[in-house]
């Protein structure tokens, strides 16, 4: 039974990435091409910055939140990071909870949606593709990018949009392959 983990990457008051975490989770779960979808808010995992003493390679976890999101993330076959852009790159909670594990990510598909006021967080996406290929993590080509000013109504609300819908289904057959394709070096790792 494959599973999907969102991961909400910011933390910050006042955000719109989970209202659009909550859509493309429920778009995902729609979708059907995994039989598990779990939406991570990273704002609620509440990682503090990196705090432990063995380098995540070992694997050796002292603190209790750190085996808890190594679980998390271990029980999933494919990623999909819901990320905005600041100052022309990733959130630090981001990086953060990438840098708490490294077994975890390998050989796993990973795809983004990511969101901002002029590039639609496009240049986060590239610079996060360094860090996630680094973990043998697997980018889809597919994306989702929303543009911030053209999505959002007055009251913040995400306005529906048929073409960020298609965006999501073709990035999620591609997630969903590769989550196939890539689980015999899963279970060989």
């Amino acid at each position: 039974m494959p599973r999907l983990n969102v991961i909400v990457a910011s933390t910050r008051p006042g955000r719109v990435g989970r209202r659009i975490g909550d859509w493309f989770t429920a778009a995902a779960v729609r979708h059907g091409g995994f039989d598990d979808v779990r939406l991570v808010d990273l704002a609620e995992v509440g990682l503090p910055f990196h705090d432990e003493p063995y380098h995540p390679s070992e694997g050796t976890y002292l603190h209790r939140h750190t085996r808890e999101w190594s679980a998390t993330t271990a029980a999933a076959d494919a990623f999909v990071l819901v990320m905005p852009e600041y100052n022309y790159g990733f959130s630090a909670p981001l990086k953060n909870a990438i840098d708490y594990l490294y077994h975890e990510w390998r050989h796993k598909p990973v795809g983004f949606v990511s969101y901002g006021m002029t590039s639609g967080g496009l240049r986060a996406v590239q610079m996060i593709k360094q860090v996630v290929t680094t973990l043998n993590m697997v980018p889809v080509n597919e994306a989702v990018t929303v543009f911030l000013r053209q999505a959002l109504d007055e009251a913040g609300e995400l306005l529906p949009d048929p073409g960020r819908e298609t965006a999501a289904e073709l990035m999620l057959d591609q997630l969903a392959r590769l989550a196939a394709a890539l689980a015999p070096l899963r279970v060989a790792a």
